[in-house]
């Protein structure tokens, strides 16, 4: 029976060791509690770190540590401090985290770290690959573990995997200031589903792997490595039935049933009769901008002091490494605020703050979140913040007001809250005061709508919601039918060539014989490329034709001295050994006086591309354009023209970065059969990477050897992933 492998940096459960007993007891975390049908009640694994460290298992305890692990269902990587020190603390929170939150002057870029949060996601990888098999399926959780997909994807092509991203992901123009950033887009790029919290983050995604990868979005989907990649969105929700129960029955509590921390609260209503107490819970964090709610909070004190002994900010501040200078920084910061302010505005019976900097267990966390009718969450950015939802649910009559930052994600999901930008000190007094005065009746009206919602879309749904578009993503790859030229498919290959009697060989050049480049002029062959082509050419049963786009003059440059078969410019011209230039179909170029200046207009107006003017056609290179303008810049300029090239017979090529309009009817398709019908063979094989290859992949026999380099959808039978590939192809069948 296949299972789900659930992959994050930390297992569900605390792991304690007395003496010489051991113990692991599962957590109560949001994630686990989603997880929880498909991993403690369903046939799944989980596998992360224990949160110890090699040096503090003793020898003698680690078979009671697995086995107590194999009891609760999971797996632990094994890590050194070191280990923990680089890929944790190092990279994940000093790299990773500061960045996607925007951040970028708490960014640090250590090489050493990225070293080892390499060394540790391929610990993990190796891990997950130890337990599954083929029909098993993989979800990788968070930025601790951004290259994991992509290491499963290397060792175990055909496994199903899904990966999640917790926190935000930043912008293109913030992603790109990482030096690793590609590695890391194709690490997330091995998953076939890849999710975040809101639809914002997955654009930026998107944005960031059409710039840095060069991989078209078609809408939310993604073709990498010969795949069909899944980008979407799935905000997590909250056990609310767990939380909106726990509401129901604190009301019930006897007087010695009640929480000191209650029985305070109760307390202080009693002295001060009615008044407001606003919530802030956060973990200590400099994305949450607890220093600014705090400064905000002064502010509206400030603007409106008749409010004075009337309200009291009840803050929640949890521990959060510590170890980290800029938390320690924080931590001072918050703490002198926290006294100004109270020193600022204390009267005999009135505290503006309660503070308190520790964690709560859960029937704390009820009692403010029971007590409080105002929760005030402002952080500066947020993936999602679930402390939003807990509030909602647990007002159990649906009186309170929730105060939310847009730079959270749970506001795209809560906009009935009270919406803020957490930087307008001006705009949160004028909402604090607004959420104070509000009837009842509006907190109803707008707190209902939010319930209903986080109470049907509960984190159990949202993983379930995931994994199913993970299983169904079966079969969603049937434009991409081309099979991987594997080892043994490429002997099978050699073998048919070597058996063969005559063979008729078709090579692309850009992109399949030689690699791009930013300047085309400098994609020359080379002297190893030379080296091969001579050794095809010269077997007498071959009859070898380069098929290009290119113009003939450069292409009589590169190759007028030898006595290959050339066809340039899309099967327009062609060369036969030793013979001179000629035109295979009848056209003129009198349509360049109407088509060339829209084309210089729009060079003009996008940096970066470029004209080329060939014989019969007119190329519009956009290569060295940012990749989403010159996409926009392509559309418009194929929708400026198509009404204009109806009436020359005429017809636009959409290629690789670059666009071509060309007398219609022109193609290697049609050049290529006009070989085959002067030189008929046994072994047919073709090797292109562009769109217009297309065409010669159609016209050939059913049994050539079609073979399409690179990612994108392709009638041909088989794929490989770049020109080294072709090379290491093209010399095992000139050498035995």
């Amino acid at each position: 029976m296949s299972k789900t492998v659930i992959v994050s940096n930390r297992l569900p459960l605390s792991l304690t060791i007395d003496g010489d007993d051991v113990n692991a007891s599962p957590s109560v975390g949001g994630l686990a509690t989603g997880l929880k049908s498909v991993h403690a009640e369903g046939n799944g694994l989980w596998i992360g770190w224990s949160g110890l460290t090699e040096d503090q298992i003793k020898p003698n305890l680690l078979p009671k540590v697995e086995k107590a692990l194999h009891n609760q269902k999971c797996r632990s990587v094994a890590l050194e401090q070191t280990d923990v020190d680089g890929y944790y603390f190092g990279f994940s929170n000093r790299t990773l985290w500061p960045l996607f939150h925007y951040f970028t002057e708490y960014t640090e870029f250590n090489e050493s770290d990225w070293q080892t949060y390499k060394k540790v996601n391929q610990i993990f990888a190796d891990k997950v690959l130890e337990e599954i098999q083929e029909g098993d399926q993989v979800w990788v959780h968070d930025y601790q573990l951004l290259l994991v997909p992509g290491m499963i994807r290397e060792k175990m092509p055909n496994v199903k995997i899904g990966f999640f991203l917790h926190i935000p992901f930043p912008s293109y123009e913030v992603f790109r200031i990482l030096p690793w950033r590609e590695e890391i887009l194709k690490g997330i790029l091995g998953a076939d589903l890849v999710g975040f919290h809101t639809y914002d983050y997955e654009r930026h995604f998107l944005s960031s792997v059409q710039r840095l990868i060069g991989c078209e979005p078609d809408f939310n989907y993604v073709t990498y490595d010969a795949r069909y990649i899944k980008v979407d969105t799935f905000p997590m929700g909250i056990d609310f039935q767990k939380f909106y129960q726990a509401a129901v029955d604190h009301k019930e509590l006897t007087k010695t049933q009640k929480s000191e921390m209650q029985l305070s609260i109760e307390k202080h209503l009693e002295i001060k009769g009615q008044s407001s107490f606003i919530l802030s819970i956060d973990r200590l964090d400099y994305s949450k901008g607890i220093a600014n709610r705090l400064k905000a909070f002064e502010y509206f004190l400030e603007k409106y002091p008749e409010f004075e002994g009337k309200v009291r900010l009840v803050m929640l501040a949890v521990p959060s490494r510590s170890e980290v200078p800029q938390y320690q920084d924080l931590k001072n910061e918050i703490d002198q605020l926290v006294g100004r302010i109270n020193g600022k505005f204390s009267g005999i019976n009135w505290t503006p703050i309660w503070y308190f900097y520790r964690s709560m267990p859960f029937e704390n966390l009820i009692d403010l979140y029971t007590a409080c009718n105002i929760a005030l969450i402002t952080p500066v950015r947020d993936g999602m913040n679930l402390v939003a939802k807990e509030f909602i649910a647990c007002r159990t009559d649906a009186t309170g007001v929730l105060i939310l930052s847009e730079m959270a994600g749970a506001a795209k999901e809560m906009n009935e809250a009270l919406i803020i930008n957490p930087n307008n000190f001006d705009q949160i007094a004028d909402t604090l005061k607004r959420a104070i005065e509000m009837p009842e009746e509006e907190q109803v009206r707008r707190n209902k709508v939010m319930q209903d919602r986080i109470a049907s879309y509960t984190v159990e749904k949202w993983a379930d919601e995931f994994l199913l578009h993970l299983s169904e993503l079966e079969g969603q790859i049937e434009e991409h039918k081309a099979i991987n030229l594997t080892n043994a498919l490429a002997d099978k290959l050699v073998k048919d060539y070597k058996s063969s009697e005559k063979r008729s060989i078709f090579l692309d050049y850009d992109g399949t014989l030689a690699p791009f480049e930013k300047n085309p002029e400098d994609a020359k062959p080379s002297k190893e490329l030379f080296e091969i082509l001579d050794k095809i050419h010269s077997d007498p049963k071959n009859n070898m034709t380069l098929i290009t786009g290119r113009d003939k003059v450069i292409f009589e440059k590169w190759f007028g001295e030898k006595p290959y078969n050339l066809i340039c410019e899309h099967g327009l011209w062609q060369k036969l050994p030793n013979g001179e230039w000629k035109l295979l179909e009848q056209v003129n170029n009198s349509w360049f006086e109407v088509i060339k200046p829209i084309m210089e207009r729009f060079k003009d107006r996008t940096p970066g591309s470029s004209i080329e003017v060939k014989n019969y056609s007119l190329a519009w290179h956009y290569r060295n354009v940012d990749p989403v303008q010159g996409s926009e810049k392509a559309n418009e300029l194929k929708n400026t023209i198509r009404p204009i090239i109806a009436n020359h017979n005429l017809e636009i090529m959409d290629g690789d970065k670059v666009l071509e309009v060309k007398v219609s009817g022109v193609n290697k398709g049609k050049a290529a059969a006009h070989v085959l019908m002067d030189y008929p063979a046994d072994f047919v094989m073709a090797i292109g990477d562009d769109w217009t290859d297309e065409f010669m992949f159609s016209s050939l026999p059913a049994d050539a050897y079609t073979i399409k380099v690179g990612n994108k959808k392709t009638v041909a039978k088989y794929r490989v992933k770049s020109t080294v590939q072709v090379y290491d192809l093209l010399n095992k069948l000139i050498n035995d």
